[in-house]
């Protein structure tokens, strides 16, 4: 079956797809680990006044004080450990799905967005526990940071992974899963349909399957840019949802809210300690950019539609839409550097070892 916009005859080896995917993405992200890195330090900054406040200064900070390898890269190990995997996943799902629903007659927009969506979906179970470790680890800078008190103090990554297992269960590796999809699906979904939409168009304009580097990177950074600007409100909830903090029972955590705010609400004999405070970890695949204002309402982490509806009744239109400005620079530059090299990488393997178009699935 032939496709309008030469889908088919673009069709690379499922395995091709696969390693340019992981490399790609894998380079992407290490390209802009610095600066999840300091976005991670302005959010879960414990400190009052913050130490941590403009991303200049910030970087300035952490890399005078603590340098690059355990302060701006703090992390990248479980970083890289995820990215490749999980990218591996994806492209090898999104590139399946979306070969197959096109052959079945679906409208090209429709399965550019579930292909998305799927993708994302199989990749989320490597992404989000390393994820949990990341982020930790970037939170903490190196081991006994005299620099900045996290909360956090593992050895390494081996380290972080056995003292989680053992002190907070193997479940605790997938803390924020369900908020994390709840952006991360719909903006993979809409990155893909965006560059895949863009990349036609560019090739309609070239009249070529080879639209030359600077139309490579900038469908790749409008797709991305795009998609993180729409699920910005999706990433605001998570945000909030990840890093409030929930005074818990020693017992465990009560199951309701108003549970937790009859704890808040209780007096404290004279030399009672104050109940355990829990501090959710963060969770960035795509940094987000949302620091609730002091005295913000704690929301109910069983529902982002609520979620959504609380802080546009609160704060507004505005508040779903903080932090949007990096947001967008973050997803744009990434998506960008990701795709590009994909793309190059593809080529380059058609180049290596090219493969007949008669025995291309």
């Amino acid at each position: 079956m032939t496709h309008d916009n030469g889908e088919l005859e673009g069709r690379p080896p499922y395995i091709h797809s696969m390693i340019a995917g992981g490399f790609g993405g894998t380079t992407g992200d290490m390209l802009m680990h610095s600066l999840d890195t300091v976005k991670t330090r302005q959010q879960g900054d414990p400190h009052i006044p913050p130490k941590y406040t403009s991303l200049g200064s910030s970087y300035y900070t952490i890399l005078r004080q603590e340098g690059i390898r355990r302060g701006l890269y703090g992390g990248w190990l479980p970083a890289m450990m995820g990215s490749f995997p999980g990218t591996v996943l994806f492209f090898g799902t999104y590139e399946w799905s979306k070969r197959h629903m096109l052959d079945y007659g679906i409208q090209s927009h429709v399965s550019y967005l579930l292909a998305g969506f799927l993708g994302d979906f199989a990749a989320s179970i490597v992404y989000v526990p390393s994820e949990v470790l990341k982020t930790r680890l970037q939170l903490q800078g190196r081991y006994n940071n005299p620099h900045f008190k996290s909360g956090y103090n593992y050895r390494g990554t081996f380290d972080a992974v056995r003292t989680i297992v053992r002190t907070e269960g193997f479940a605790e590796l997938f803390s924020g899963f369900k908020a994390t999809l709840y952006r991360d699906l719909p903006f993979s979904a809409l990155q893909f349909m965006f560059y895949e939409q863009f990349q036609s168009w560019a090739r309609e304009y070239k009249n070529s399957r080879d639209i030359g580097t600077r139309l490579e990177l900038l469908t790749g950074a409008a797709g991305g840019g795009l998609a993180g600007v729409l699920t910005c409100p999706l990433d605001v909830v998570k945000t909030r949802l990840q890093t409030q903090i929930d005074p818990i029972p020693i017992m465990g955590k009560p199951k309701d809210r108003s549970a937790t705010q009859s704890i808040k609400d209780t007096p404290r004999k004279p030399g009672q300690p104050p109940p355990v405070r829990q501090k959710r970890p963060i969770s960035t695949s795509s940094p987000s950019t949302h620091t609730p204002r002091p005295g913000a309402i704690p929301l109910d982490e069983d529902s982002i539609l609520k979620g959504l509806r609380l802080i546009y009744k609160t704060e507004g239109i505005g508040g779903w839409f903080r932090g949007v400005g990096p947001r967008y620079v973050w997803t744009s530059v990434q998506s960008g550097c990701m795709l590009f090299l994909y793309q190059t990488i593809l080529r380059q393997l058609e180049v290596w070892f090219p493969v007949e178009r008669s025995d291309i699935s």
